[in-house]
């Protein structure tokens, strides 16, 4: 990614489980996440958060603890990837991916091998 973009957000679409579904990438955001929607509406397994942690901007509800992590296969067009995130309840997106998630692509995959 060309470093003058690191700051924009670009919204798109991707498939995940062959379901096309919205993203946003936020250069200005260091944060993976995916809404619960997606993740109950296309069953996707979760896992415990490694460091569970509250969460104050998203939510109308005052904090919100951050327990559960879930592993997304996406697709863009012919690019496909897979990225670790927090679930957290949102509305704008199904996923939202920070500035950082394709250099931590090589992290995720040692950490949790397909």
């Amino acid at each position: 990614m060309d470093d003058t973009q690191r700051e924009n957000s670009f919204h798109t679409c991707c498939h995940i489980n062959n379901k096309l579904c919205s993203l946003i990438i936020d250069g200005g955001s260091c944060t993976n996440v995916a809404g619960t929607r997606v993740v109950e509406k296309l069953y996707l397994s979760t896992i415990s958060h490694t460091k569970p942690y509250k969460l104050q901007w998203l939510s109308t509800e005052g904090e919100i603890m951050v327990d559960k992590q879930v592993l997304i296969n996406f697709a863009i067009g012919k690019y496909k990837d897979e990225v670790l995130c927090d679930v957290i309840p949102m509305e704008a997106t199904h996923v939202l991916l920070g500035r950082h998630w394709q250099y931590d692509r090589h992290f995720y995959m040692m950490a949790y091998p397909t």
